[in-house]
């Protein structure tokens, strides 16, 4: 039954409590015409308070109504507890032929792609390996060949740590990424080591010092980028902005956003593309408007934002996580139909975002509370059991 469509499901649990339509109408107040064209799928239930009445009158949870796959186990804790214990191996034995580096570098740009696209049970099945395959080949062949494959693994551990609320370890794995470039010497690696650091920095609430990380690093490529042995990577140098506007939001520094968001717009302008850099650029805003209390002119700058087509080129991880906060904007408003919409978008956009980070199911919850919440997610709450 969890497989069929609503209106199917409220046809089988009314023909199981022994209701005709007619029957089943008169508890609901309605006509038995509204509920033969919910059952047959031609009305579309747009409210959740509509699913609420009618589970009421079916005698069941509104979870058992709407749950495609009810009890599934979180699919991410096995994957976190290997990735604890790789970070807890001190101890790499040898391998027993030199490190093949360009297939670690396949491996690790596949690991890229499962967070570009938030898949994050995916991602922490394979970095445990990927981890160990990188320390080994950095123990056999030190250098900066292998330097450039352990940095970016710490990094995405950290990253996808955050993700699922492991503020601590995804902090100690960056930290570790960070020790490693910093080794290297070379400012643009620190500085790829810097933006999951400051990322792990803000998740454990230390947003001093993740504002004073990444604009350390930023000032740092700025002051190189004439230099023979760092790139231009004003892509880089924008990102690094962007996380210390993030950090400083969350500390309520107004002018310190909005300094480094204009920083970090005219790093944009020189990428050229018209695209993801600026684009990024005002998600940023957004965020650090809803940040500091401005959830009006957050949710006024989200909708110019998302009308026109530039804010698509963001990877799908990118877009899914503003759209969780945009809808945190919007809740912050009262507009909590306008949140739903933003968090079943979000879902749409990459499942994994909203599906396996714990965050949001607090949020998804107070917003399928509201009478308002479009329908769809009532249907997303009991997915992730928060009704």
């Amino acid at each position: 039954m969890n497989e069929l469509p609503v209106g199917r499901r409220v046809a089988q649990w009314r023909v199981r409590r022994n209701m005709t339509q007619q029957q089943f109408a008169d508890r609901l107040g309605k006509s038995k015409s509204w509920v033969d064209k919910v059952e047959r799928g031609v009305r579309r239930l747009e409210r959740v308070s509509n699913l609420r009445e009618i589970a009421e009158a079916l005698r069941i949870d509104l979870e058992v109504l709407l749950s495609e796959r009810p009890g599934t186990p979180n699919p991410t804790a096995a994957g976190v507890e290997q990735v604890r214990a790789a970070l807890a191996r001190y101890h790499i034995e040898a391998p027993t032929r030199p490190p093949d580096v360009a297939e670690l570098r396949a491996r690790l740009g596949h690991a890229g792609q499962s967070y570009r696209h938030a898949r994050y049970p995916e991602l922490l099945a394979l970095l445990p390996g990927l981890l160990d395959a990188a320390r080994a080949a950095r123990a056999t062949r030190p250098g900066r060949a292998t330097d450039g494959l352990l940095v970016p693994v710490y990094g995405l551990i950290a990253l996808v740590l955050v993700k699922v609320d492991q503020g601590e370890p995804a902090w100690l794995a960056a930290d570790r990424g960070m020790a490693v470039a910093l080794a290297t010497n070379d400012p643009w690696v620190a500085a790829v080591a810097t933006v999951p650091l400051s990322q792990a920095l803000r998740s454990v609430g230390r947003r001093r010092s993740a504002m004073e990380t990444a604009v350390v690093a930023a000032h740092r490529i700025m002051r190189s980028r004439s230099g023979v042995d760092l790139p231009a990577d004003p892509s880089l140098l924008g990102t690094l902005l962007l996380q210390a506007a993030l950090a400083a939001a969350g500390q309520g520094d107004e002018r310190g956003v909005q300094e480094l968001l204009d920083q970090a717009a005219q790093a944009a302008q020189e990428i050229g593309d018209g695209g993801f850099g600026l684009a990024a650029v005002e998600a940023a805003r957004v965020v650090a408007e809803a940040a500091l209390g401005d959830g009006t002119a957050a949710t006024a700058r989200h909708e110019r934002l998302t009308a026109g087509g530039e804010w698509r080129w963001l990877p799908p991880e990118h877009r899914a996580a503003y759209l969780l906060d945009a809808a945190r904007a919007y809740a912050q408003t009262g507009d909590m139909f306008r949140a739903g919409r933003a968090l079943l978008d979000a879902e749409r956009t990459a499942r994994g975002e909203v599906h396996d980070r714990p965050a949001v199911r607090d949020l998804v919850a107070v917003v399928a509370r509201s009478a308002a919440a479009p329908a769809g997610l009532a249907r997303l709450a009991a997915a992730l059991h928060v009704t």
